[in-house]
This record gives C-alpha cells, structure tokens and sequence, in this order.
C-alpha cells in the first residue's frame, strides 16, 4: 500500500537513500523488507522522508537553480503539532480549570494540554471551558500566566489567522512600523492564508489591513505590502514557457538595463504562484549566470529588498526561510527577539516545523532545542521546547 507518493524525475533519483522505490519515479513508504521489520513501517518512512530532505539539500552537486526549481513543490511540509487522537474538549476544559483553580497555577497541565493540542482542538477547548463554567478561558489565562509564556500560550489559544492579524495590528500601530512582521507574514504565506488573515484583521480591527499598511508605509514597500495581501497569486499550473518570458522581463527590470524597474519586480514575486516561481527562477539564472536573490541584493534596498528577499526565499526554501528567522532571534550576543521567536513558532508548528528544524540543524550545526535551551529559561522554555520536539 502507497501511504504518500512525491513525484521525482531526472537526476535526483541518483541520490535517493537506500530505502525508496525507484517505482513510477517516486518516493514510496517501504511496506517489506528488514528497514520496516525493525523500526516499524511508519518510522521508517518518517525517517527516510527526513534522510532525503537533509541529503538533497547538503549535495553541491546541483546548480542552485535546480534546486530553486525543484525544493518548493515535491517536498511536503510537516509539523510537529498533530491532531491529538480521542480528543475530548470538556475533559481538557477540566484539567485546565483544576490547574488555575486555588491557590498557584499549575503550569506543567497547562503546557501538557495546550501543547499537544492543534489550534482547532484549542479553539473548541476553549467553547467547553466557557460552556461548563461561564468564564472565558483566554482571560483566566491572562489572569493567572506572566511574561514570554504569557505571551505563548494566548498565540496557542487564538486561531492561527486572528493571532497573525494581531501580530500585524502591533506591527503597524504605535509610533513607527515593525517592517519586518508586515514581511514575515505578507510574503511568505498563501492566498488561502491572506484572505483568512484579512477577513480576521477586519473582523477585529473594524477596518481594512490593506488601509492600515497604506497609512503606515509609503513608497515601492507600500506597493509590494498591498500587493501581497490581496492574496490573488496565480493558482494557475506552472508553465515552463511562461517562466522563459517571465524570467526574460525580470532580467530585463533589472541588470538588464540602467537602473531597476521594481514595478516589474513587484507584478511579478507578488502575482505568479510560488511554483510558477520556482520555474522561473531556474529559467532566470539560466539566463542571467544568478539566482533571483542575488539580483534583489544587488538592484534593491532597504525594506524593498527585505520583502522581495522574503519571497524569493521562500520560493527556493519556505522551511530555510523560518529556520534563518528564528537563527537571528537568538543569535548569540544580540538579545533573544522573543517577539519573533513566539510568532514562528507557533505559527508554524502545524505546519512545516519538521523541516525548519533540519534546516536550522543544517545550516547552523546543532538542534534548535538546544538553541532555545540556551536562550530561554523556565516555562517559556518547557512550552516552546514542547512545541518544537513533542514529547
């Protein structure tokens, strides 16, 4: 039985791990043979998923552009959060009220539940503890958590997308805008995701995401912002001739002429799908000897470069992206950017952790447990720790 097929071609079947069927040119979940007998079949496919992932990328074989054209669409992403089996909202509700019940909160129950939960079980978590005791859940954790774990465990209780959304109104409100939130989350998410993110903004908010980026940035920044929260990338089939004419216009915006034409740049990153992207980016730097990237690094500058950055890498390497932002959050001799390390993390351990962790393992030599064990203390470390490693 095929339990996950991830179609392959060409020169990549060369480096597979031992473990894959070479059949139909995919990778196949072993169903026989000793690998399954002593690990079990999901392990072992678990395990292999992971092998080809961290051997792929670590080969200097290949030119980064087949490997910009191939990372964004046939490696899957994983989180570490999964649905949590025989959920009973009302019996977590229990647990979580005999925990802030009394005298002191019981902090350990707290990260057990919350942790091992998705954020829709947490939601309905959330309507049980209101329905069998009248009260709000979120503000008695508010009432009973300090701090970073504070901080937490309300991104935990909130939808993915209203909790998204209030990292942007904090971003945008006060004096000065945080350039790199708007980024972080506009350019890196799909049309499904902005269009969540917006109706939720607007729903909280009582105005338009797009009008309080208008008011707060000016400029090419202001147009890629608004453009990217549209959410109107195309979801049409990749195409590899339209890639050819669209990596052309993009040579030609850029080192093709005096002068950079980022009104060609911005139609481009913000309106064609990730993998249309990737298509063109290949044809690009066929074209030009160059990655994209490096194009936006030498033609653009300040929070431009910043946002389109932020596309292209997430078109090359979404997992590496994330992996690099929570690097610089707790690189050493800075600070801890707690805000940032939060916002990563649990926005994305549903999603694609699985992948951020062997990209930051990879590319920085060691877990990234031990990166936030050394960074963080007490029960803003247990939460994130059991957040990113489920134990």
């Amino acid at each position: 039985m095929i339990i996950e097929e991830i179609p392959l071609s060409g020169p990549l079947l060369e480096h597979l791990p031992y473990f894959f069927s070479f059949e139909t040119n995919s990778l196949r979940m072993p169903t026989s043979g000793n690998a399954c007998a002593r690990k079990g079949r999901s392990e072992t496919w678990q395990l292999a998923k992971n092998k080809f992932w961290s051997d792929f990328i670590s080969s200097h074989q290949y030119s980064s552009g087949i490997y910009q054209q191939r990372m964004a669409y046939y490696v899957a992403g994983e989180g570490t959060v999964k649905p949590y089996p025989d959920f009973d909202p009302k019996s977590d509700a229990e647990i979580l009220r005999k925990a802030m019940k009394g005298f002191g909160t019981d902090e350990t129950a707290i990260i057990k539940v919350l942790t091992r939960r998705t954020n829709e079980q947490r939601v309905y978590i959330g309507i049980a503890f209101k329905q069998l005791y009248g009260k709000d859940l979120i503000d008695d954790l508010k009432s009973e958590l300090t701090g970073n774990f504070e901080k937490v465990i309300l991104g935990l209780m909130m939808p993915t997308h209203d909790y998204l959304a209030s990292e942007l109104k904090k971003a945008i409100r006060g004096l000065g805008t945080d350039e790199a939130v708007l980024v972080e989350i506009l350019c890196t998410r799909t049309n499904q995701e902005i269009w969540s993110i917006n109706e939720a903004y607007q729903r909280l908010f009582g105005k338009s995401l797009e009008e309080d980026i208008k008011s707060d940035t000016s400029g090419h920044f202001q147009r890629l912002m608004v453009s990217s929260c549209t959410g109107a990338r195309s979801e049409d089939p990749a195409d590899s001739d339209r890639a050819k004419q669209t990596a052309e216009a993009l040579y030609a915006a850029g080192v093709g002429q005096w002068g950079t034409d980022e009104s060609t740049f911005n139609a481009i990153l913000v309106s064609e799908s990730f993998q249309q992207l990737a298509h063109t980016f290949y044809e690009y730097q066929k074209l030009s000897g160059h990655t994209v990237a490096h194009a936006i690094e030498s033609e653009m500058s300040g929070d431009l470069k910043q946002g389109m950055l932020a596309i292209a890498k997430c078109v090359e390497n979404r997992p590496f992206y994330f992996a690099e932002k929570l690097y610089k959050a707790m690189k050493v001799g800075l600070g801890t950017d707690d805000d940032t390390l939060i916002r990563v993390v649990v926005s994305r351990c549903e999603i694609d952790m699985v992948q951020i962790k062997a990209e930051y393992e990879r590319n920085y030599g060691k877990p990234l447990i031990d990166a936030i064990h050394g960074d963080t203390s007490g029960d803003y470390r247990k939460v994130l720790i059991n957040l990113v490693e489920p134990q």
